[in-house]
């Protein structure tokens, strides 16, 4: 057995992790993307960065490790979900992709809706029709840009792209499927009467394979330029929170997995399709065979820490959070909505907008910074309100991402849900998640939990909900509840 690497190909970055046939991490790796927004919540990236970060990456992981070229065997993607790359008969993006942070096709979703009825969407995919998937965006493709749409083969998630790039085949595992609005959680396929109604051919679709799947070795031009042998197997690989959720040991029911990053999808693991009356959380396939995975697909969070500290208070990200601290909990009354690209909790709405609330002269930076940490924690507690109502939700959640570096938010998410919050030590499990699944393939774990039981360590922290501050969180999400439903109706 040879080394693995796993690769996370987000929206903000890629990161990349090898490890050795023990499945010990001996190396991390990143670089950063960068997205674009031509028009009001529209969100492209071009698929050169995510090869461009991928190569970077890659060969860092090399030169920090020394580990030779030819003793990488296997190689694993988590890839952000919900993006589409049209593609032509050479596998060339035509465009640049739509990512998960586009709602350009909230009219499209709408007519899906119209059509069936959410409720039967809900019932046959386990999803809101909602603008963020697959199907809907395909749809405003096919109307707004139909010589591109014509001109492609295939329209791939991102992991597909990038799968196609590193070895010439197309597919996307149940994991990706589960997000398009086409497929069938109940039978794990395409649905017909989906793709009969948004009038799409399964043609046009990457095959569905299961995850941990040898696909192929490298092409000669991926080879080249990530530095490896063409003898280094791909396999299938998964979605980024799906990833997540194996790289935080949340592969048995009852675990809540919180991943933060530029979104933050929460999430446990079922062993059968969960249908949410309320529509907050959704079902999606698992990244581990026979497993479905009952999650809010993420509202923005760490985009909105990042959008405050550019753009409101001209810091880096890091010092938001040391700002954050200075503030008092509750923020003084300063709330805010973390809803700057559509909003899925406490209900999916599109056309929900950011919000700052409760300003008056006393208030300064540090209030605003405090306000987003403590508006995105309350949208947790949205969502680990809904698992707890179904019987769900343990009493415990396990962070992962880039949200573990701050003591403060660790802490103020303990204390506003109520629950012991665990910091998963992977520094990348995401990507560590993708390694896995390579792992699998290669024979280096004999399963799931043989995996998770080597490469995930314990936490050794653990934060306590604070009983001090029970009472001021408890107001400050009743008012943002009521400030929520305020600007909903102001936006309908």
């Amino acid at each position: 057995m040879g080394y693995l690497i796993g690769a996370d190909i987000g929206s903000q970055s890629v990161k990349a992790v090898l490890l050795d046939p023990d499945g010990r991490t001996v190396a991390e790796a990143g670089q950063a993307c960068v997205m674009q927004h031509p028009n009001s919540g529209w969100a492209e990236q071009d698929p050169a960065d995510w090869q461009t970060g991928l190569t970077i990456a890659v060969r860092q992981l090399l030169t920090r490790s020394g580990v030779a070229p030819s003793q990488v065997t296997h190689l694993g993607l988590a890839s952000q979900v919900d993006g589409v790359v049209p593609v032509d008969d050479r596998l060339q993006p035509l465009r640049p992709g739509l990512i998960w942070l586009d709602r350009r096709a909230a009219r499209q979703a709408a007519a899906l809706a119209q059509e069936l009825g959410p409720e039967r969407i809900f019932a046959t995919t386990g999803l809101n029709a909602d603008a963020s998937h697959i199907a809907p965006k395909l749809m405003w493709l096919r109307e707004h840009e139909p010589a591109t749409f014509r001109q492609a083969r295939c329209f791939p998630p991102v992991g597909g792209y990038m799968l196609g790039w590193l070895t010439g085949t197309l597919a996307q595992d149940h994991a990706n499927a589960s997000s398009t609005l086409l497929y069938d959680v109940r039978t794990g396929a395409w649905d017909d009467e989906m793709l009969a109604a948004a009038d799409l051919d399964p043609a046009i679709l990457a095959e569905i394979r299961p995850s941990a799947q040898a696909v192929g070795t490298l092409t000669a031009e991926a080879a080249a330029d990530l530095g490896l042998s063409r003898n280094a197997t791909v396999v299938v690989g998964t979605g980024d929170e799906h990833a997540a959720c194996v790289g935080a040991g949340a592969i048995v029911p009852g675990l809540v997995a919180d991943v933060t990053g530029t979104a933050e999808p929460v999430a446990v693991t079922a062993p059968s399709p969960v249908f949410d009356a309320e529509h907050v959380v959704e079902t999606h396939a698992h990244a581990i065979t026979g497993l479905l995975l009952v999650e809010n697909p993420g509202f923005v969070s760490g985009g909105s820490t990042l959008w405050c500290a550019a753009s409101v208070l001209g810091i880096d990200q890091a010092a938001l959070f040391e700002l954050a601290a200075r503030a008092p909990a509750g923020a003084d009354g300063v709330l805010f909505v973390p809803a700057l690209s559509g909003a899925t909790v406490p209900r999916w709405n599109d056309r929900m907008r950011g919000t700052f609330a409760g300003l008056s002269m006393n208030h300064g930076r540090s209030h605003l910074a405090r306000a987003v940490v403590e508006g995105c924690s309350f949208a947790l507690r949205d969502v680990v309100g809904r698992l707890d109502a179904l019987g769900l939700a343990g009493p415990q959640i396990a962070v992962v991402g880039g949200g573990t570096r701050s003591e403060l938010w660790l802490q103020v998410k303990a204390d506003v849900t109520g629950r012991v919050v665990r910091p998963v030590r992977a520094s990348e499990p995401t990507a560590l998640g993708a390694a896995i699944l390579a792992g699998l393939a290669a024979g280096t774990f004999t399963d799931a939990a043989d995996a998770v039981a080597r490469t995930v360590p314990p936490s050794t922290r653990r934060y306590e909900p604070d009983e001090r501050t029970r009472p001021v969180y408890e107001e400050r999400y009743a008012q943002y509840r009521a400030l929520y439903d305020g600007v909903e109706r102001a936006l309908a």
